[in-house]
């Protein structure tokens, strides 16, 4: 179990916050579940790596996988990752059939007028993947608005909205695969990928020959948290107080590393 040792310093904090919780069962009905079967849903999409994502055994490996098995360990509950399509996990949520989400979910206004975000415990947002140094070293959008720069992206993504809302000056190319992406890159037929920070990252991860860059900041900013229901208060106070406790260990920032700065994870994938 990872950082068993560190979780392990939860225990007795643990056992307080859910008895104190417990006395008040009819406006915590999440909270309510958990405790009663002693198990924590968490839904997540199975293919976003380095996120989430089944390895070549049929495991679920990722950054989220690890912070979900962390979180059940320290809360004394076992784990059952929920599998679905992105698109239809908040409405799972929604209808009580995960106790959260984790998926590389956005915080947006919009979506906390249906549910509460812990976190954030990962900052995302709109990076680029370039074999150009100048490029690499773009600090703003204006920078790489020029017509002599092609940016490639994913067909009917927000990336592609992205380009062509705040690039509008520069050629724009669509693909249906991140690899195919990549590889007009490598190739010099783009001059830039666009797209979210975590694929950005995997791009190198999985190309380290290739001479492959990206930004040390994002162009913008995509706080990623964790979904849990706005009907449940408590719950959502319990997940948060564990998330910063956490976030204080220092076992974030080296799940970060281990996820987005170490390849090793990658022989894993089929």
């Amino acid at each position: 179990m990872f950082h068993r040792i560190r979780f392990a310093a939860f225990a007795a904090f643990t056992a307080l916050c859910i008895a104190g919780a417990t006395t008040a069962a009819a406006q915590t009905p999440v909270l309510n579940r958990v405790t009663k079967t002693g198990t924590l849903r968490v839904g997540m999409s199975a293919d976003q790596p380095p996120l989430n994502v089944k390895s070549k055994t049929g495991q679920m490996i990722g950054l989220e996988v690890d912070l979900a098995k962390g979180l059940a360990y320290a809360l004394g509950f076992e784990l059952e990752i929920v599998q679905q399509p992105f698109g239809e996990l908040l409405g799972a949520l929604k209808k009580g059939k995960v106790d959260m989400v984790m998926s590389g979910v956005d915080i947006t206004a919009e979506r906390t007028k249906d549910f509460l975000f812990v976190g954030p415990y990962l900052l995302s947002g709109k990076s680029l993947v370039t074999a150009s140094s100048s490029l690499a070293n773009a600090e703003t959008v204006e920078d790489i608005n020029t017509p002599d720069i092609t940016f490639v992206t994913l067909k009917n993504s927000t990336s592609q909205t992205f380009v062509k809302k705040n690039m509008p000056k520069a050629k724009l190319v669509t693909v249906d695969t991140y690899d195919k992406a990549v590889q007009m890159v490598i190739g010099g037929e783009a001059s830039a990928m666009i797209a979210d920070m975590p694929a950005c990252a995997l791009a190198i991860l999985r190309n380290p020959d290739s001479g492959l860059v990206t930004l040390s900041e994002p162009l913008s900013v995509e706080p990623m948290g964790i979904a849990v229901s706005a009907k449940d208060a408590r719950f959502y106070n319990l997940i948060d107080n564990y998330v910063d406790a956490i976030e204080a260990t220092g076992i974030l920032s080296a799940l970060r590393q281990k996820w987005f700065e170490d390849p090793n994870w990658l022989k894993e994938l089929p």
